[in-house]
């Protein structure tokens, strides 16, 4: 969206919009229009809705449109080389990593879980390769230690929306020249799977703790207690000489790890709300300590 916000209210014409068709949301599950379409209507521009990025009534629509250029912003679909082909001067992606390191689906998520202490936005052009293209500009964000991937990834939107807009004028006149990537220099983030988020306790503090702020806000990190998902979403460390996986609930969640132990400040049962670490504890029923699964 923040890139969407800098393209309407610079100096350049959107001919038209293009997002993901409406799907149910909700506790009602009622299908209703995406925020990117819901404004892209207010401000008057044609929205395309394609089921998939290969429907030849998009790649015609974009040539009766005839672009300079298109952008791409986590749309989620592979484009085909036919359409990359469409504009005169390519399709132009916001990425949000500094390139070639992340490249994939899961940049932010992966530098935060592997406690990387800087990631960064990337303005590239398309090719067929995933995440390959040349590169147009880069700029880098620092990841604080209370860091999570939702809140660096909203840092990124903003700076990505602020160097895409900084980046298109010179790029499309050609005074910007796109440089093309190390492939040495690459490496690779793909999408979380459900059971890489299981946390493994025999890891040492903090990197159970990178990995809880890496998988905040989805899909969330997470571990059984007493035959149940239990989702952590916050830990801090704490002194105590708790074995791997040991759990103990007098007053607060403290669990031990391979190195160090940690207090689970935020957790939230499976079909339950989101809760302090202290007050899960007080309903738990065990006088010492256990396990997790």
């Amino acid at each position: 969206m923040p890139s969407l916000e800098r393209l309407l209210g610079d100096d350049i014409e959107v001919a038209a919009v293009v997002t993901n068709p409406d799907r149910p949301a909700g506790r009602g599950m009622q299908v209703k229009p995406s925020p990117v379409k819901q404004r892209a209507l207010a401000a008057g521009v044609e929205v395309l809705q394609p089921d998939k990025a290969r429907d030849p009534g998009l790649q015609r629509r974009l040539m009766e449109l005839a672009p300079d250029v298109a952008v791409v912003v986590a749309y989620g679909s592979i484009l085909p080389l036919s359409l990359l082909e469409v504009p005169r001067r390519g399709f132009v992606n916001v990425h949000f990593s500094l390139l070639p390191r992340y490249r994939g689906a899961a940049p932010v998520q992966r530098a935060v879980m592997e406690g990387q202490a800087e990631t960064g936005v990337s303005i590239m052009v398309l090719t067929e390769g995933m995440d390959e293209g040349p590169v147009l500009a880069r700029r880098a964000t620092v990841i604080g230690d209370d860091d999570t991937a939702g809140s660096v990834g909203t840092r990124l939107a903003v700076q990505g929306a602020e160097l895409l807009v900084e980046s298109l004028e010179p790029y499309v006149s050609g005074t910007l020249q796109p440089e093309p990537q190390d492939d040495r220099e690459a490496t690779y983030a793909p999408k979380i799977t459900p059971d890489e988020a299981r946390i493994d306790w025999t890891m040492a503090a903090r990197r159970v703790r990178d990995h809880v702020r890496g998988l905040d806000p989805a899909p969330g990190a997470w571990t059984t207690l007493t035959g149940s998902r239990l989702k952590v979403w916050r830990v801090e460390p704490v002194a105590s000489d708790l074995a791997p996986g040991e759990l103990t609930a007098a007053g607060s969640l403290i669990a031990g790890t391979g190195a160090g132990a940690l207090e689970l400040v935020e957790v939230q049962m499976q079909g339950k709300r989101r809760m302090s670490g202290r007050e899960l504890a007080r309903g738990l029923r065990f006088a010492s300590a256990t396990h997790f699964g």
